[in-house]
């Protein structure tokens, strides 16, 4: 593997090994954009101060102009990250055919042995990533996730929302997740700045972390690629129309029911509350893809309709 960043000092040498798109990395961060400048340039900046871990970004452009790495705030950070020595693949993808298949097309990019998808709009704590490649690697789970905070709400405590919250004690197993099952009550753990307020009630050392039990973990979320690809990554977007949202809950669902997957506390990665590129949420991707399945608790699927989409307008 390649080592992580170069620091300043050394960006007026001549690399040593010149970073390439197959260059052997710990992780590649898939990143889809479109129609975002400043948030992008924000996340890209948290990116550059995961010092730690060697990655490589691939940045995925839907917008029309498809010029989003030549604005000179992204442009900026792109240079960062190259002299700190980090490969980056730019990448166009104009045709708007949902989230679902720009995941996909992302994650047919990808080539190290774990993928964070990371969205747009995220800022990441300096060691987010070398903590939850940790929690990756020691757990042996299908996925682990970094749940997006929005510090505005910083003042806005909600016990009764946080009152889900469980670690996990001993080893990470599979479960099913599904809307009427126990587990999708935690979704409300993402909602605001609670997981913000979890965390300050426990006692983990600076650099630490620990696993919880999760419904889904959208916007920041590291998969064992290989157990991703083992249930189809994201390709069911072809069962999906455009406007649809909650592909990455179809995506965790399939690789906790076989692989397993946490969310761990605390997180670093920050919610930058920018208002939503994706306007279009007629379809929900869970609805399609498992309308196949009964449960015993239909009864609750309407109250709990579309309450990811809930999660983020509350933050």
């Amino acid at each position: 593997m390649t080592r992580g960043a170069r620091w300043s000092g050394e960006w007026g040498r001549p690399a040593e090994v010149t970073p390439t798109e197959s260059a052997p990395v710990d992780v590649d961060v898939l990143v889809p954009t479109v129609g975002r400048t400043a948030e992008l340039a924000a996340t890209l900046a948290g990116l550059a101060a995961q010092t730690e871990v060697a990655f490589r970004l691939v940045l995925s452009d839907q917008s029309e102009t498809g010029d989003v790495a030549e604005r000179p705030a992204v442009a900026a950070m792109v240079r960062v990250l190259e002299a700190q020595g980090r490969p980056v693949t730019l990448l166009t993808h104009p045709e708007r055919r949902g989230l679902a298949e720009h995941r996909q097309f992302l994650l047919d990019h990808a080539h190290a042995d774990a993928v964070l998808f990371l969205d747009d709009d995220v800022w990441l704590e300096p060691g987010s990533v070398q903590r939850m490649l940790d929690a990756l690697r020691s757990l042996d789970t299908g996925f682990v996730g970094s749940a997006v905070q929005g510090l505005s709400y910083l003042q806005d405590r909600r016990p009764h929302e946080t009152e889900p919250f469980t670690l996990w004690d001993g080893p990470v197993v599979p479960e099913v997740v599904r809307r009427g099952t126990p587990g999708f009550d935690r979704w409300s753990l993402h909602n605001a700045a609670n997981l913000v307020h979890v965390a300050a009630e426990l006692d983990v050392e600076p650099g630490g972390w620990l696993p919880y039990r999760v419904a889904w973990v959208g916007a920041c979320a590291m998969y064992d690629r290989a157990a991703l690809e083992a249930v189809g990554g994201f390709r069911f977007w072809e069962s999906l129309p455009t406007g649809h949202a909650g592909e990455d809950v179809v995506a965790q669902w399939l690789v906790m029911e076989r692989f397993g997957g946490v969310g761990i506390v605390p997180s670093g990665a920050v919610h930058l509350e920018a208002p939503t590129t994706v306007t279009d949420r007629s379809v929900d991707a869970p609805d399609v893809v498992f309308a196949h399945e009964t449960h015993d608790a239909h009864e609750h699927q309407h109250q709990h309709q579309h309450q990811h989409e809930h999660e983020h307008e509350h933050r």
